[in-house]
């Protein structure tokens, strides 16, 4: 697998909080020679490289002019596949079905860690941890336990009853977040940019929720929805 090159201050901050063995070099631009002394320090312990670049440079080493200073070369990280015999022990497990945007994973990630979630599946298909993630998500990915899995509607079948699995759509009939039942933990899902929940996901799921709107435009970016829906269920 090809490293990761993960950008940005809190997003090289979560990577040598969680997983500094995974750094394999650093590049920075002269500006950040305070922030970064820390994380050079671990990989001169280490035996490993890192050097102070001109911006142009970093550009092309990042790969994007949107590096905020530093970029580390990393190993890049695997979800574990996700094992129905043990779950994870949360309240809330967010699940992904089909987001296919990069960026829009980031955002989902980046509010998931802020609200406290520890936990990510992923079905078969969707966007995976890449660069464009791990720079929107500004550190949350590294804060998440992210799993795949190959099966998402068995999957969601077999939590039953250890999870409650509620669906996020649009469907007017739909659950209000204040009538969603909290005395289980809940699966929330989350569905494709275009098209919402596979009908086949929706058919495991035993709610389904909606973000009710009083404005003119009738729905929210999925990143946006799952902000509002973590903020409600994450307590």
């Amino acid at each position: 697998m090809k490293p990761d090159v993960i950008c940005g201050v809190p997003a090289v901050a979560a990577l040598f909080a969680r997983r500094p063995g995974d750094a394999i070099r650093l590049f920075h631009v002269a500006e950040l020679r305070p922030v970064v002394g820390p994380w050079c320090a671990t990989l001169a312990a280490a035996r490993k490289p890192y050097r102070m670049v001109a911006a142009d440079e970093l550009t092309k080493v990042a790969g994007t002019p949107h590096h905020g200073g530093i970029a580390v070369v990393a190993k890049p990280r695997d979800p574990a596949l996700f094992d129905l015999a043990r779950p994870p022990r949360a309240n809330l497990l967010l699940v992904l079905d089909g987001i296919g945007n990069p960026h829009n994973l980031g955002a989902i990630a980046r509010s998931a860690a802020f609200f406290g979630v520890q936990a990510l599946l992923i079905g078969e298909g969707g966007a995976l941890p890449s660069d464009a993630a791990y720079r929107t998500a500004e550190g949350g990915l590294d804060y998440l336990d992210v799993y795949t899995t190959p099966a998402l509607p068995a999957v969601l079948s077999g939590l039953h009853p250890r999870f409650l699995t509620v669906a996020a759509t649009l469907n007017p009939n739909a659950l209000a977040l204040t009538d969603l039942p909290r005395d289980q933990p809940i699966a929330l899902v989350l569905g494709n940019e275009e098209q919402g929940v596979s009908s086949a996901v929706l058919s495991a799921c035993r709610r389904q929720v909606r973000v009710a709107g009083h404005g003119p435009v009738q729905s929210l970016n999925v990143a946006q929805a799952a902000a509002v829906l973590l903020h409600a269920l994450a307590g």
